[in-house]
């Protein structure tokens, strides 16, 4: 007896070869209501500028993670380290702190980006991507910039490379 649409179920594992069971919510995507309904001009102005705010929030949380949370790390480590009299204790404790703080982070970020995407749509724009990817790109280029001067102009390649 051939098999008919009706008698596959939707999440047959064949619709995504046989890779992945997944739910039908899944496989068709998030569907957004229609066009954002347009509320008044001074409720759209402070929607636009809580989102500003929402925003700027997520550029210092993306720019906190190479600079003030990595120091912080490095020098609770050496606290750890003359506690304990243990280079390991001190380096156990950076490694953990810093993957801990960067992915907590990241998920506050992205809280804050859902947030953001909810703040622009109900200032009367479809928005349906976030921001996080393309800020966390920005400010990872901006730390590379910052640490390239750094060890390249300031501090210097070392003595192999200067002139005598």
């Amino acid at each position: 007896m051939p098999y008919s649409v009706s008698t596959v179920p939707s999440n047959d594992p064949t619709e995504s070869g046989g890779l992945f069971a997944r739910r039908p919510s899944e496989v068709r995507g998030v569907k957004y209501r229609g066009t954002p309904e347009r509320k008044g001009e001074a409720r759209r102005n402070a929607d636009r500028g809580i989102a500003f705010g929402l925003l700027a929030l997520e550029t210092v949380l993306c720019l906190s993670l190479f600079g003030p949370q990595p120091y912080f790390w490095f020098w609770f480590g050496s606290q750890v380290q003359y506690w304990t009299d243990s280079v390991s204790a001190g380096i156990a404790t950076i490694m953990a702190g810093t993957l801990t703080s960067l992915l907590v982070t990241v998920a506050l970020a992205k809280r804050v980006d859902n947030g953001w995407k909810l703040v622009r749509r109900a200032a009367g724009y479809k928005q349906e991507r976030g921001a996080l990817e393309v800020i966390f790109a920005i400010t990872v280029a901006i730390a590379v910039v910052i640490f390239s001067f750094w060890f390249f102009i300031i501090q210097g390649p070392g003595p192999s490379v200067a002139p005598k």
